[in-house]
């Protein structure tokens, strides 16, 4: 199975579960009805606010240990040297 269609499957199952128990057809268990029905609502939002945290730390991240890289970090710095060349023979302002 591949990766996509594993994620498809994970996540249809998963949003059925989900509209089970936000349409109260499915009780959740272990958990008062008065609670389940304040944090189920909820729960898209946290995953969307979760989601966009680890992408940013992610981000972050990558880009601190962007100088552990020597080949990558010396290919782009030639790549904008090259392009700042560019520019000034097409005689734009660069600095």
């Amino acid at each position: 199975m591949t990766r996509a269609k594993r994620f498809a499957t994970w996540t249809a199952v998963l949003s059925v579960a989900y509209i089970l128990v936000f349409l109260q057809i499915v009780p959740l268990p272990l958990v008062e009805e008065e609670t389940a029905a304040q944090i189920v609502p909820v729960i898209p939002w946290w995953l969307l606010v979760t989601f966009g945290s680890y992408s940013l730390w992610s981000l972050g991240w990558g880009l601190f240990t962007f100088r552990d890289c020597e080949e990558a970090y010396e290919e782009l710095m030639g790549e904008i040297s090259m392009a700042k060349a560019d520019l000034r023979a097409r005689g734009v302002t660069v600095d």
